[in-house]
Protein backbone atom coordinates (compact mmCIF):
# COMPACT_ATOMS: atom_id res chain seq x y z
CA UNK A 1 0.00 0.00 0.00
CA UNK A 2 1.59 3.46 -0.57
CA UNK A 3 0.93 6.23 1.73
CA UNK A 4 -1.48 8.96 1.30
CA UNK A 5 -0.52 10.74 4.18
CA UNK A 6 3.79 10.77 4.57
CA UNK A 7 5.62 11.97 7.05
CA UNK A 8 10.08 12.00 6.33
CA UNK A 9 12.46 13.61 8.77
CA UNK A 10 10.39 15.91 10.55
CA UNK A 11 12.25 18.52 13.18
CA UNK A 12 9.84 20.86 14.73
CA UNK A 13 10.79 23.05 17.84
CA UNK A 14 9.39 25.69 19.96
CA UNK A 15 11.87 28.04 20.46
CA UNK A 16 15.12 26.71 21.52
CA UNK A 17 13.12 23.71 22.97
CA UNK A 18 13.18 20.51 20.39
CA UNK A 19 10.11 18.58 20.06
CA UNK A 20 10.37 16.56 17.41
CA UNK A 21 13.76 14.74 16.32
CA UNK A 22 13.74 13.72 12.70
CA UNK A 23 10.69 11.59 12.70
CA UNK A 24 9.07 9.70 9.97
CA UNK A 25 5.50 7.64 9.43
CA UNK A 26 3.01 7.44 7.29
CA UNK A 27 -0.88 6.23 6.64
CA UNK A 28 -1.89 3.75 3.59
CA UNK A 29 -5.11 4.92 2.30
CA UNK A 30 -8.12 3.06 4.29
CA UNK A 31 -5.80 2.98 7.45
CA UNK A 32 -6.62 4.02 10.75
CA UNK A 33 -2.95 4.60 12.51
CA UNK A 34 -2.26 5.55 15.73
CA UNK A 35 0.56 7.29 17.94
CA UNK A 36 0.72 6.47 21.27
CA UNK A 37 3.18 7.68 23.91
CA UNK A 38 3.19 10.28 27.45
CA UNK A 39 2.34 13.30 27.73
CA UNK A 40 4.98 15.41 26.32
CA UNK A 41 6.22 12.93 23.83
CA UNK A 42 5.26 15.04 20.77
CA UNK A 43 2.06 13.71 19.63
CA UNK A 44 0.34 16.74 19.44
CA UNK A 45 3.47 18.94 17.77
CA UNK A 46 2.90 15.90 15.01
CA UNK A 47 -0.62 16.35 14.42
CA UNK A 48 -0.53 20.40 14.18
CA UNK A 49 3.03 19.71 12.24
CA UNK A 50 0.73 17.85 9.33
CA UNK A 51 -2.09 20.20 9.41
CA UNK A 52 0.01 23.64 8.98
CA UNK A 53 -0.30 24.33 12.38
CA UNK A 54 3.20 24.37 12.99
CA UNK A 55 5.86 25.30 10.75
CA UNK A 56 9.13 22.18 10.82
CA UNK A 57 12.74 23.48 11.14
CA UNK A 58 12.99 20.41 8.33
CA UNK A 59 11.57 17.70 6.99
CA UNK A 60 8.50 17.05 4.54
CA UNK A 61 5.08 16.29 4.80
CA UNK A 62 2.77 15.13 2.04
CA UNK A 63 -0.21 14.51 1.45
CA UNK A 64 -1.78 12.25 -1.62
CA UNK A 65 1.38 12.96 -3.55
CA UNK A 66 2.14 16.67 -2.62
CA UNK A 67 4.50 18.62 -0.55
CA UNK A 68 2.67 19.86 2.12
CA UNK A 69 5.07 21.30 3.97
CA UNK A 70 4.45 24.84 4.84
CA UNK A 71 1.07 25.20 2.94
CA UNK A 72 -1.74 27.28 5.21
CA UNK A 73 -3.66 25.44 7.95
CA UNK A 74 -6.96 26.00 5.46
CA UNK A 75 -5.69 25.13 2.20
CA UNK A 76 -4.76 21.61 4.05
CA UNK A 77 -8.33 21.40 5.28
CA UNK A 78 -9.40 22.16 1.39
CA UNK A 79 -7.31 19.29 0.07
CA UNK A 80 -8.71 16.66 2.28
CA UNK A 81 -6.86 16.91 5.85
CA UNK A 82 -9.23 17.99 8.65
CA UNK A 83 -8.00 18.35 12.06
CA UNK A 84 -10.06 17.59 15.20
CA UNK A 85 -7.87 19.09 17.77
CA UNK A 86 -7.01 18.50 21.21
CA UNK A 87 -9.58 20.16 23.80
CA UNK A 88 -12.60 20.08 20.41
CA UNK A 89 -11.61 23.73 19.09
CA UNK A 90 -15.89 24.33 18.58
CA UNK A 91 -17.37 27.45 18.53
CA UNK A 92 -18.78 27.99 21.96
CA UNK A 93 -20.98 31.03 21.18
CA UNK A 94 -22.35 29.47 17.98
CA UNK A 95 -24.90 26.96 17.92
CA UNK A 96 -24.65 23.17 16.88
CA UNK A 97 -26.08 24.40 13.32
CA UNK A 98 -23.45 26.86 12.73
CA UNK A 99 -20.59 25.10 13.90
CA UNK A 100 -21.26 21.77 11.06
CA UNK A 101 -22.01 24.90 8.74
CA UNK A 102 -18.87 26.23 9.60
CA UNK A 103 -16.88 23.08 8.62
CA UNK A 104 -18.20 23.10 5.42
CA UNK A 105 -17.05 26.35 4.71
CA UNK A 106 -14.26 25.38 2.05
CA UNK A 107 -16.00 23.82 0.03
CA UNK A 108 -17.08 24.53 -3.63
CA UNK A 109 -20.27 22.09 -3.48
CA UNK A 110 -23.24 22.43 -2.14
CA UNK A 111 -23.82 20.32 1.19
CA UNK A 112 -26.44 17.45 0.83
CA UNK A 113 -29.32 16.85 3.12
CA UNK A 114 -27.80 13.18 3.37
CA UNK A 115 -24.77 14.11 4.76
CA UNK A 116 -26.49 16.21 7.73
CA UNK A 117 -28.43 12.64 8.15
CA UNK A 118 -25.05 10.79 7.90
CA UNK A 119 -23.88 13.20 10.76
CA UNK A 120 -27.07 12.43 12.91
CA UNK A 121 -27.15 8.61 12.94
CA UNK A 122 -23.51 8.55 13.43
CA UNK A 123 -24.57 11.33 16.29
CA UNK A 124 -28.40 11.17 17.29
CA UNK A 125 -27.81 13.34 20.07
CA UNK A 126 -26.71 16.37 17.60
CA UNK A 127 -30.03 16.98 15.88
CA UNK A 128 -31.50 17.10 19.99
CA UNK A 129 -29.16 20.06 20.21
CA UNK A 130 -29.12 21.38 16.63
CA UNK A 131 -30.28 24.64 17.94
CA UNK A 132 -27.96 24.55 21.11
CA UNK A 133 -24.93 27.01 21.83
CA UNK A 134 -22.47 24.70 21.44
CA UNK A 135 -20.76 26.03 24.76
CA UNK A 136 -24.05 24.24 26.70
CA UNK A 137 -23.17 20.85 25.60
CA UNK A 138 -21.42 18.15 27.84
CA UNK A 139 -18.11 16.61 27.22
CA UNK A 140 -19.03 14.50 25.34
CA UNK A 141 -21.59 16.30 22.96
CA UNK A 142 -18.80 18.69 22.12
CA UNK A 143 -16.18 15.93 21.22
CA UNK A 144 -18.80 14.58 19.08
CA UNK A 145 -19.52 17.80 17.08
CA UNK A 146 -15.64 18.34 17.14
CA UNK A 147 -15.77 15.33 14.86
CA UNK A 148 -18.88 15.56 13.01
CA UNK A 149 -17.83 19.33 12.27
CA UNK A 150 -14.38 17.88 10.24
CA UNK A 151 -16.28 15.76 8.38
CA UNK A 152 -18.61 18.41 7.03
CA UNK A 153 -15.40 19.67 4.83
CA UNK A 154 -15.69 15.60 3.26
CA UNK A 155 -12.21 15.13 3.97
CA UNK A 156 -10.01 11.92 2.99
CA UNK A 157 -7.80 11.76 6.08
CA UNK A 158 -8.92 12.90 9.82
CA UNK A 159 -6.41 13.65 12.28
CA UNK A 160 -8.11 13.26 15.79
CA UNK A 161 -6.20 15.05 18.88
CA UNK A 162 -7.41 12.77 22.26
CA UNK A 163 -10.85 11.89 21.27
CA UNK A 164 -11.20 10.14 24.32
CA UNK A 165 -9.94 12.95 26.70
CA UNK A 166 -12.23 14.08 30.23
CA UNK A 167 -15.12 11.54 28.97
CA UNK A 168 -16.82 8.82 30.89
CA UNK A 169 -16.19 5.42 29.93
CA UNK A 170 -19.26 4.78 28.21
CA UNK A 171 -18.67 7.63 26.26
CA UNK A 172 -15.56 6.80 25.08
CA UNK A 173 -16.73 3.72 23.69
CA UNK A 174 -19.23 5.18 21.89
CA UNK A 175 -16.76 7.64 20.36
CA UNK A 176 -14.92 4.65 19.42
CA UNK A 177 -17.28 2.89 17.57
CA UNK A 178 -18.44 5.73 15.56
CA UNK A 179 -13.99 6.02 14.79
CA UNK A 180 -14.33 2.28 13.02
CA UNK A 181 -17.70 3.39 11.59
CA UNK A 182 -16.33 6.44 9.85
CA UNK A 183 -13.16 4.78 9.33
CA UNK A 184 -14.92 1.74 7.22
CA UNK A 185 -17.12 4.15 4.84
CA UNK A 186 -13.47 5.05 3.82
CA UNK A 187 -12.12 7.81 5.82
CA UNK A 188 -8.43 7.79 6.76
CA UNK A 189 -7.45 8.05 10.32
CA UNK A 190 -4.82 9.20 12.46
CA UNK A 191 -5.39 9.17 15.64
CA UNK A 192 -3.27 10.31 18.91
CA UNK A 193 -4.58 9.03 22.19
CA UNK A 194 -3.87 8.62 25.65
CA UNK A 195 -6.11 5.25 26.12
CA UNK A 196 -3.11 3.12 24.73
CA UNK A 197 -5.80 0.17 24.98
CA UNK A 198 -8.44 1.65 22.81
CA UNK A 199 -5.90 2.90 20.46
CA UNK A 200 -4.49 -0.21 19.65
CA UNK A 201 -7.84 -1.86 19.99
CA UNK A 202 -8.93 0.31 16.85
CA UNK A 203 -6.07 1.08 14.60
CA UNK A 204 -4.63 -0.99 12.10
CA UNK A 205 -1.01 0.25 12.82
CA UNK A 206 1.21 2.20 15.63
CA UNK A 207 3.86 4.17 16.27
CA UNK A 208 4.89 4.50 19.84
CA UNK A 209 6.91 8.16 20.57
CA UNK A 210 9.11 8.76 23.37
CA UNK A 211 10.49 12.48 24.11
CA UNK A 212 9.92 13.36 20.44
CA UNK A 213 10.94 10.39 18.66
CA UNK A 214 9.51 7.27 17.36
CA UNK A 215 10.73 4.15 19.11
CA UNK A 216 8.29 1.59 18.16
CA UNK A 217 6.37 0.81 14.75
CA UNK A 218 4.58 -2.15 14.33
CA UNK A 219 1.17 -3.72 13.97
CA UNK A 220 -1.19 -3.25 16.81
CA UNK A 221 -1.48 -6.98 17.45
CA UNK A 222 1.94 -7.19 17.76
CA UNK A 223 2.32 -3.90 20.01
CA UNK A 224 -0.37 -4.96 22.12
CA UNK A 225 1.27 -8.41 22.88
CA UNK A 226 4.73 -6.51 23.14
CA UNK A 227 5.62 -6.89 26.82
CA UNK A 228 7.36 -3.77 26.83
CA UNK A 229 4.20 -1.88 25.58
CA UNK A 230 2.28 -3.87 28.38
CA UNK A 231 4.65 -2.67 30.67
CA UNK A 232 4.51 1.10 29.74
CA UNK A 233 1.24 1.94 28.69
CA UNK A 234 -1.73 -0.86 29.12
CA UNK A 235 -0.84 -1.41 33.14
CA UNK A 236 0.74 -5.13 32.46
Amino acid sequence: MSALLAVHDLEVSYGAIAALHGISLDVAKGEIVTLIGANGAGKTTTLRTISGLLKPRRGTVTYDGRTITGVKPHAITAMGVSHVPEGRGIFANLTVSDNLELGAYLRKDKVAAAEYERIFTLFPVLKERIKQNAGTLSGGEQQMLAISRALMSKPQVLLLDEPSLGLAPQLVQAIFGVIREINAEGTTILLVEQNAHMALTTAHRGYVMETGRIVLQDTTKALLASDRIKKAYLGG
